[in-house]
């Protein structure tokens, strides 16, 4: 099947329009606009004439001197007929009598017939070269136009679609694999915006299948420890009930799940997929019934409650908190602070801080610091607190707040959706 292309459907669709607007005009003036016209220029054009001519009563040789004279400077062949359709004079070329046109004045072909106001007939037959019919010029005007439009709109409907066609074989490369194509974004029209917003989509599918590829790879790797602890657990118990052996076990299998937890609830939020439930949280409550649970922890501030999940924004307080407890040194300080329609959370401890080279590493999936490579965790923790911030239209980022202190700040609006 023959393939249609755009730019050929475009470029057809301009040349038919074109042909259309030609013939219709033609058409409507041929129906309406000539008769009126003709009407006008046949009525100056007797004046003319009269003016040109003798009166009626004049002599028959003055007349024909008159008809000579106009048909010389004409370069045509004139007749000149009186009121009972008798030849009074010529030039040129014997022209038919008037009696073989009906109606008034008008063209009949090539003979232009004119009735003058004094009741006598004027007939002209245009003998000069290239005189065609006006109906002949005025298609030959639009013609001219139309492949004039014709030949100017080729280059930029071409352009149009090969940008178009560019796009097209992004997206077949995109489906290939090669997730790292770009398009190249021209103009500011409608298809550089296409263009730029495929360049965005592309960035952020490479972005999302990188970070699955690394989560996969990070998530397999840190899979294997405590498997491997349960298996051990398992033969040891095979040989030798230890109360002490099974709840170290039981240790690991929690442990264990907690990670894969994580990293289902870590996949979700990469996905957009939070759970949906959004409602009215106290902010400070939530926070207080977290501290809680941590020694030397405690909170300040208000704020207005904020729209979000419950459960998600429980699960980035207490990442926080154990952050926190965990790599930092007492005691742990939650702040919080409403400005304008925008909520801060600030969690510092009195802990060395996160050096400056990795404050943005922190925040990537299973990133342990250099120097806590033995510390407890997977480095998941402060990964789920930037998704579930930007889940909720907001950001995470490392804080200094003053010269012994550091910490982490959460932005979140108080309408932050879940």
């Amino acid at each position: 099947m023959l393939k249609r292309r755009l730019y050929l459907q475009i470029y057809a669709t301009i040349i038919g329009s074109i042909i259309l607007v030609a013939v219709l005009s033609g058409l409507l003036w041929n129906l309406f606009g000539r008769d009126h016209f003709n009407r006008e220029v046949f009525e100056i054009t007797s004046e003319l004439a009269m003016q040109t001519l003798p009166v009626a009563s004049a002599p028959e040789a003055a007349q024909r001197e008159a008809v000579i004279a106009l048909g010389r400077r004409l370069r045509a062949d004139v007749g000149l007929f009186d009121q009972d359709l008798r030849l009074i004079a010529s030039f040129g070329r014997p022209v038919r009598s008037p009696s073989r046109f009906a109606g008034g004045s008008r063209r009949a072909g090539p003979e232009l017939v004119l009735s003058l106001p004094d009741r006598r007939w004027l007939v002209v037959k245009l003998t000069r070269p290239g005189a065609l019919h006006p109906l002949v010029n005025l298609v030959l005007f639009l013609g001219s136009i139309a492949v004039s439009v014709v030949l100017a709109s080729y280059p930029l409907v071409r352009r149009l679609t090969r940008r178009l066609e560019r796009l097209q074989k992004g997206v077949e490369r995109i489906g290939g694999g090669e997730l790292s194509t770009r398009v190249e974004v021209e103009g500011r029209d409608e298809v550089a915006a296409l263009a730029d917003s495929f360049n965005e989509a592309a960035a952020k599918i490479e972005q999302l299948v990188e970070a699955n590829r690394l989560l996969l790879a990070n998530a397999s790797h840190e899979l294997r420890t405590p498997l491997a602890r349960i298996r051990l657990g398992i033969e040891m118990l095979e040989k030798k009930e230890d109360p002490e052996r099974r709840k170290a076990l039981k240790r690991d299998i929690g442990e264990l799940d907690m990670l894969i937890d994580e990293i289902l609830l870590m996949s979700r939020l990469e996905a957009g997929a939070g759970s949906g439930h959004a409602e009215a949280v106290d902010l400070v409550a939530l926070i207080a019934e977290e501290c809680a649970r941590f020694d030397h922890c405690s909170v300040s501030g208000r704020a207005p409650d904020i729209t979000g999940d419950p459960n998600l924004l429980r699960r980035l307080v207490r990442n926080l908190l154990k952050n926190a407890v965990d790599h930092g040194a007492p005691p742990v300080e939650a702040e919080v602070e409403a400005a304008g329609d925008i909520v801060r959370l600030t969690v510092g401890d009195c802990g060395p801080g996160i050096a400056e080279e990795n404050r943005d590493k922190v925040f990537e999936p299973f990133y342990r610091d250099p120097a806590r490579q033995n510390s407890d965790g997977y480095g998941l923790g402060l990964a789920l607190v930037r998704q579930i911030a930007e889940a909720h239209g907001g950001t995470a980022a490392v804080a200094t707040r003053a010269r012994t202190r550091s910490g982490i700040i959460v932005t979140l609006p108080v309408n932050a959706g879940g």
